[in-house]
């Protein structure tokens, strides 16, 4: 079964005067991402193939679909640790992700970012 299912909302990050978007998934873990919008996270890189920040809480995952083999784009939650995750090289399958949606710009400007980052999250109208 597809974790992929039809789109919930378009999100923006913005940082360092650049900016990319992300195309949710609606399922539960995406639509209570979307409820604590606008926020700021700071990003930081993790094992050369992943930008990951820590929401202030971590999301629902009741009802959600877990496992994704992630390829670039995927943004996806770490539900044991309660990170998003925005995928800049593909990785192993893992059961513990939820697929939260796919970058549909910017992916290649935030893989760039090196140390820890502020990331402005808003939704798009």
């Amino acid at each position: 079964m597809s974790n992929k299912s039809t789109a919930l909302a378009r999100i923006r990050l913005s940082f360092d005067g650049k900016q990319a978007e992300v195309e949710l998934n609606d399922n539960p873990a995406s639509r209570d991402f979307v409820s604590m919008l606008p926020l700021t996270l700071n990003f930081r890189d993790y094992n050369g193939v992943e930008k990951v920040a820590y929401p202030p809480r971590k999301l629902s995952t009741k009802g959600a679909s877990f496992g994704l083999t992630p390829s670039v784009g995927d943004f996806a939650l770490y539900a044991p640790w309660g990170n998003l995750v925005a995928y800049y090289r593909g990785f192993r399958h893992s059961g513990d992700l939820v697929h939260l949606g796919r970058f549909t710009s910017g992916i290649e400007e935030l893989s760039k970012m090196d140390g820890e980052f502020s990331v402005r999250i808003e939704a798009v109208q």
